[in-house]
């Protein structure tokens, strides 16, 4: 299987199901092999002064109301849940607390996701794990010693995972990429690794998939001046294709270790080393 491409539309729908599935097709134009989503129990996450207290958005003058309108309900992800059957692809969602995992347990989906921020939240990846389903665990904002310890859980209950490395500043700065702990992960865990992405191109994300990432993560947007703290770290739909189009040229390119002679360069080899006498 080559490169896994997940399209991230995570809370950059704006709590508008006609965005969710304009974007859901932005990502089936663009040839990505599933979207995922962010839920949240605002009540769960956030305490009750936070929610309290003045934020203006689009719906309101509350962080609550703000949190409220960017958050799906169990219709909306009925929708969602059919609309990527209806288009042809998988869904999944990271969960940022306990309720949130168990709301997402009834549509079945393929994967799990553990975002960066959840990573040292225990009783949550134990729950996660726990249903044996591979999971996407990004590594963003944490030390070694938090990943050691996240890996423990997985391997003990016998989940399948794959790790991300993830720098978590949105956007991110190019020389902040460390690309290279691709490499320090898979070594140091044996495990497939992936890379979820915050830059605001796409040349790093290729050379993650040259360095040997077998997932890319990047969040998507109709357009990066749209509302929302994430739009400006995310593809836009153009962006979204030259990305996609790009990782399968680099997986053809990478071809194997073994180095070979084609058999296209026989006839040329032929002919540009005619005037080199016979060697003895």
């Amino acid at each position: 299987m080559g490169v896994f491409i997940v399209a991230e539309i995570g809370i950059n729908h704006n709590g508008d199901m006609v965005v969710c599935r304009q974007l859901i097709d932005v990502a089936v134009d663009a040839g990505c092999d599933a979207v995922k989503f962010q839920k949240r129990d605002i009540n769960a996450v956030y305490t009750k002064e936070f929610l309290d207290s003045a934020r203006e958005s689009p719906w309101g003058t509350t962080q609550r109301q703000q949190k409220q309108g960017l958050e799906f309900g169990l219709d909306q992800y009925r929708d969602i849940d059919a609309y990527c059957r209806e288009q042809k692809i998988p869904w999944f969602a990271s969960a940022w607390d306990l309720n949130s995992q168990k709301f997402l347990r009834d549509f079945d989906c393929p994967f799990n996701k553990v975002a960066s921020a959840m990573l040292v939240y225990e009783d949550l990846l134990r729950m996660i794990a726990s249903e044996g389903k591979k999971t996407f665990v990004s590594t963003g904002m944490s030390t070694l010693t938090q990943i050691d310890r996240a890996v423990e859980i997985f391997r003990s209950a016998d989940c399948p995972f794959e790790l991300m490395h993830t720098v978590s500043t949105y956007p991110m700065k190019d020389e902040d990429a460390n690309l290279r702990v691709i490499e320090t992960l898979r070594t140091r865990y044996g495990c497939q690794v992936g890379y979820s992405g915050h830059e605001s191109g796409t040349s790093i994300s290729i050379a993650a998939v040259a360095m040997g990432a077998t997932s890319i993560e990047r969040h998507i947007t109709l357009g990066r001046t749209m509302y929302g703290s994430d739009q400006a770290a995310s593809l836009e739909p153009v962006g979204l294709r030259h990305l996609v189009g790009a990782i399968r040229k680099v997986e053809q390119a990478l071809g194997s270790r073994e180095k070979r002679v084609i058999d296209a360069e026989i006839p040329i080899a032929r002919k540009l080393r005619e005037h080199i006498p016979v060697q003895k």
